[in-house]
């Protein structure tokens, strides 16, 4: 029988995503536990909001959980969408956020950015652990592909001809920033509690 494992999260499209990458865990989003609060993110780091959000589910549910806090990073523009990436345009609509961003680099040719996840694990005794997934590449000029969700159509990693948004699902959870990072905790886990 697998342990369970909560990833605090309502968004489908990342519990879709991580599920394919934890095959030894029976993964429960929030809405599978029936959690229902809304949990503010006054974090300045995404570290800070990936903490609040496992620590806040944790003191209700005292199980083994992972919270994650990811988000695009664009240097040229200080480092914005940042910790706001999911709400940068004001309207928490992807299609809003994307468009700020390309009318915001318009012709800027440094065009360089990275996508980052940290993740807050919090076992059932208590003991917290953090991990880190990176994943750099360019902002395209335009909207490129139908798949992912967020910025994956905009965003082309390195080493690579096409955006997130068109490359396979597979390969996108082999190299995205969240891949790396539940990697590193998977890992983490099975020498943990998989002995």
């Amino acid at each position: 029988m697998k342990n369970n494992l909560i990833f605090a999260t309502y968004n489908v499209h990342k519990v879709i995503e991580v599920n394919k990458m934890l095959p030894d865990f029976n993964l429960l989003s929030l809405s599978d536990i029936q959690y229902n609060e809304d949990i503010e993110e006054t974090g300045n780091t995404f570290h800070e909001n990936a903490e609040i959000k496992a620590n806040t589910i944790f003191k209700t549910v005292n199980k083994s959980l992972f919270a994650d806090d990811s988000g695009l990073v664009i240097p040229s523009l200080g480092g914005e969408p940042g910790i706001y990436s999911a709400r940068y345009a004001g309207t928490g609509d992807s299609a809003d956020n994307i468009q700020k961003v390309l009318s915001k680099l318009n012709n800027t040719e440094d065009r360089r950015a990275y996508f980052i996840c940290i993740i807050c694990l919090i076992l059932e005794e208590g003991e917290k652990h953090f991990f880190e997934g990176k994943i750099h590449g360019e902002i395209l000029y335009d909207i490129e592909g139908e798949n992912g969700f967020g910025y994956d159509p905009i965003f082309k990693p390195l080493g690579y001809d096409q955006s997130f948004a068109k490359i396979s699902g597979d390969l996108k959870n082999k190299i995205s920033h969240r891949a790396i990072a539940i990697r590193q905790m998977n890992e983490f886990l099975k020498n943990k509690l998989l002995k």
